[in-house]
């Protein structure tokens, strides 16, 4: 009896001690690890071994934190840092998810450079900026990022106004790609002198970006904002068309999946008409220029928008026709020394005969045109009637 009270004393002793353990091993704080100087250290100098000012071994940090990241903007700051510099320098020490590794080489040694009280515009960003624009670069308004920053030095180049300054630096702009600075140097030049509003020179910059993607020779010179305004209206409006031809094209994807036209074929464009494009080039004795006459067919809704905008007629509310096959538009072009210039739109019904031709401002196929067309028809057998 004794002995048994005695065991159940023991292990409810136990049982008090194993609670308590367990209690402090849940409010018990972990030991944390000393911070990792040599891995910070070892980051900052990889790659720059060549521009350490002070020995590695000489750094003896009085930090507090041990975030990797601080940790390598202060070892940064030991290894090539005479003078102090703005934020957005120091900022690729600390963080430079999203950038490839030869930008994240440029900012550092940009850093490298600055710190060490080097001269950035002989250190190779004459390239990009100014002597008046690398000294607005290292001493902007506010902390704004690198790129921002850029644009800030290169906008402060044209407008001492500090609200535009901003304004343009934080707008599209700033996301262009920098092998294209040249163009959009321009562009911030173009709203230093016209100013508007940030969302509306965001909305602006899409179109611009378009127009670059098409035309390599675009250009801001000599136009108005009222005048660029109308013509990002018109592109809206384009756009517009395009997107409800292309909601027609996929009701008829969905209704003829069927057919043995596949689907991925349809999904790019509508199938058209089953004739062959055609070329001619009349010969020219004497002369080694070299005139070609094309006619292409237009099978997607940018190709019928856009033959309707340069054109000056209603060719892409046919679109409809051409997606169910009930008609098929086509662009009779000139091409002469890499030009292109479009002389008619034809459209053919599903016997293939040309039911109406027009030129620019729907006017009527002058006579050389006709004998082009002409031709056309009798290598494709498509049968002109009286347009």
């Amino acid at each position: 009896m004794a002995q048994s009270l005695m065991r159940r004393r023991q292990e409810a002793e136990r049982a008090r001690v194993e609670a308590y353990e367990l209690t402090l091993r849940r409010v018990s704080r972990q030991t944390r690890p000393p911070p990792d100087l040599y891995a910070a250290i070892r980051e900052a100098q990889s790659g720059f071994t060549a521009h350490i000012i002070r020995p590695a071994e000489a750094w003896k940090p009085q930090l507090k934190t041990r975030d990797a990241a601080r940790l390598r903007l202060a070892a940064a700051r030991h290894l090539f840092a005479r003078y102090p510099v703005a934020p957005h320098l120091e900022q690729i020490w600390i963080d430079a998810t999203g950038l490839g590794r030869d930008e994240t080489l440029l900012r550092k040694s940009w850093y490298i450079v600055a710190a060490g009280g080097g001269s950035l515009y002989k250190a190779g960003v004459s390239a990009l900026l100014s002597r008046k624009e690398v000294h607005a670069f290292l001493n902007p308004f506010g902390q704004p990022g690198f790129d921002e920053a850029i644009w800030q030095a290169i906008v402060r180049s044209y407008t001492d106004d500090p609200a535009l300054v901003t304004r343009i630096a934080r707008s599209r702009i700033a996301r262009t790609p920098r092998g294209e600075l040249a163009f959009w140097r321009e562009a911030a030049q173009f709203f230093c002198a016209q100013p508007t509003t940030l969302e509306e020179i965001d909305d602006l910059c899409d179109y611009i970006a378009h127009r670059r993607r098409r035309e390599r020779k675009f250009s801001l010179k000599g136009r108005s904002l009222a005048a660029l305004r109308r013509l990002m209206n018109a592109w809206h409006r384009d756009l517009a068309v395009i997107a409800r031809i292309e909601a027609a094209r996929q009701r008829a994807l969905m209704a003829q999946q069927r057919a043995a036209v596949s689907g991925a074929e349809l999904a790019a464009h509508w199938p058209g008409a089953q004739l062959a494009e055609w070329t001619w080039s009349p010969s020219a004795k004497g002369s080694a220029k070299r005139d070609d006459y094309v006619v292409t067919q237009l099978r997607t809704a940018e190709d019928l928008v856009a033959e309707s905008r340069a054109m000056r007629h209603c060719v892409s509310s046919y679109a409809s026709k051409c997606i169910t096959g009930h008609a098929s538009i086509w662009s009779l072009r000139h091409r002469h020394m890499g030009r292109t210039d479009r002389l008619l739109t034809i459209e053919l019904d599903r016997q293939h005969r040309a039911v109406q031709v027009r030129g620019f401002a729907n006017r009527v196929a002058h006579p050389d045109e006709r004998k082009i067309l002409e031709r056309w028809a009798k290598a494709r057998g498509i049968v002109l009637l009286e347009t």
